[in-house]
């Protein structure tokens, strides 16, 4: 898999196409966006657990990955998960990570909100979910890292950036900026700042299905 294969579709959005159409929190879709074979939720808020997207690209054999505590809300083939979890699903490695807030209210660590770690044609990329910097991303391996830059929710530029020399993937992205919370200059900042390989994905137009 090479940097091709890998979108930023806006906010927290992230889909990955192989040979299998991967998203990540997926909002604010074009209808005709390419389906999806898995989705991973990292949690239940309306920017990144949107119902009205997981529509636009579930098909009868789409899996869906999602925090445990809120697996009930969803149907089709449905796998909940908590921190800790190690799992396969539409044949992918995944390892759940925590994801939550130290000293903000927002994403409370007993909500057991998360990240994922997925392994793709060998590639691991990590999606952080709604975080602050946190211990347990000392143990984080990966790749890819898509870190959220833009503060009040989540991580800021610098500390995205002070958590990104403690990943040390081979390539971070920044994102959870330009909609809901977050600019440009968020992003801009955390490459400044990061001492690790670093690049912002420009935002795309979902690639149409031709359905």
């Amino acid at each position: 898999m090479d940097l091709d294969n890998v979108h930023w579709l806006g906010h927290s959005t992230v889909h990955i196409v192989t040979d299998i159409s991967i998203y990540f929190d997926p909002y604010h879709l074009p209808h005709g966006a390419i389906p999806a074979d898995l989705i991973l939720i990292t949690h239940e808020h309306y920017d990144h657990c949107s119902m009205d997207d997981i529509v636009k690209i579930k098909t009868e054999k789409t899996v869906l990955v999602v925090p445990r505590k809120n697996a009930n809300q969803f149907s089709g083939q449905v796998i909940g998960v908590a921190p800790g979890d190690q799992i396969t699903a539409a044949g992918i490695p995944i390892q759940v990570i925590p994801a939550y807030n130290i000293n903000k209210p927002y994403h409370p660590k007993d909500r057991q909100y998360v990240g994922y770690i997925i392994e793709v044609e060998g590639v691991r990329c990590y999606h952080a979910g709604d975080t602050d910097h946190i211990p347990e991303m000392q143990d984080v391996k990966t790749d890819i890292a898509f870190l959220p830059v833009s503060g009040t929710y989540t991580m800021n530029a610098q500390e995205a950036a002070e958590a990104a020399e403690i990943i040390r993937p081979k390539l971070a992205v920044p994102i959870h900026w330009g909609s809901v919370a977050g600019y440009r200059t968020d992003a801009e900042q955390f490459i400044r700042l990061s001492r690790t390989r670093s690049l912002i994905l420009e935002q795309e137009t979902e690639p149409f299905s031709g359905e």
